[in-house]
């Protein structure tokens, strides 16, 4: 029996495969595991109070963990499977595989599977990497929505403020945003610039936008956003041949605009996938099956 996550900074999918016996695969959920931003204590203690009930008697029946996550860098990947050895386990037992991954990897993995491709995360931030089949062999760096994270929800959120209180979307759609979002000039300027988390609260903006995507202004607008991911970050792989795959909200909900986009600059758009976990799920069943 595997057990197999997908962590964010928010929360954390879990799945439970039993390899042996035909069952459906049992999910589960606990909050979000970064071992960027979080304690190895204060991971355990999650990990003890809200994931082993979930388990309950199939917890002694684990054999393997394969953790996907944010923030889980090279650097991070021992703090990581320590902590999953501790608290799952409760030791650190050798016939007991535990294996910490970054959750770019897992969405190659996802993705693509063991056959060649470019991955990406399209969400509230943005990645990508040139995938071998096997392991991640190139990354050009997401620099974050400050600096880059082109094609992410946070970007967009961005370009559409700037386009509607510059006066490139009309005063109507200001009026129905203002609305819908509660909010004014004075008010974004503050969520932006002064309160935490703003990259979140940009990206929260996107069902506004699809909302809004048969205002020609708009689509050319989340289009663009998406051409500029595929110029600053995907043809740095100068692979074309390869088929582009994604994952995340922003790809799963923007589609249309993606392959828009891939189109305009040479590529294809191939898997599309809002979240990872039932990719991993069979990339691992597949793995261990032979």
């Amino acid at each position: 029996m595997i057990l197999i996550s997908d962590s964010g900074s928010t929360k954390t999918d879990w799945v439970v495969l039993d390899v042996a016996a035909d069952v459906k695969p049992q999910v589960l959920r606990t909050q979000g595991l970064n071992p960027i931003h979080m304690t190895e204590r204060q991971m355990e203690q999650i990990l003890r109070a809200e994931l082993l009930p979930q388990l309950g008697d199939k917890a002694s029946k684990i054999d393997a963990v394969y953790f996907y996550g944010a923030g889980v860098r090279a650097d991070m990947e021992a703090k990581m499977e320590g902590v999953l050895r501790s608290a799952i386990f409760n030791s650190t037992p050798d016939d007991k595989k535990v294996m910490a991954c970054s959750d770019l990897l897992g969405a190659a993995r996802a993705l693509c599977g063991k056959t060649e491709g470019i991955a990406c995360i399209l969400g509230t931030g943005a990645n990508s990497c040139l995938y071998d089949g096997v392991s991640i062999v190139a990354n050009t760096p997401a620099m974050g929505y400050v600096l880059g994270d082109e094609g992410s929800g946070a970007v967009l959120g961005r370009l559409f403020l700037n386009a509607l209180f510059k006066g490139r979307l009309t005063a109507e759609m200001r009026e129905e945003f203002c609305a819908w979002a509660n909010t004014s000039l004075s008010d974004v300027i503050d969520r932006v610039y002064r309160q935490p988390m703003a990259n979140r609260w940009l990206a929260s903006l996107a069902p506004f936008i699809h909302e809004h995507l048969a205002d020609e202004q708009v689509r050319r607008l989340v289009v663009g956003n998406f051409v500029a991911f595929f110029h600053n970050n995907v043809d740095a792989y100068e692979r074309k041949d390869l088929a582009v795959s994604a994952i995340g909200s922003i790809a799963w909900h923007f589609r249309e605009c993606l392959e828009e986009a891939a189109q305009t600059c040479g590529y294809r758009v191939g898997k599309v996938l809002k979240t990872p976990i039932d990719g991993l799920a069979a990339y691992h069943l597949e793995t261990l099956k032979g």
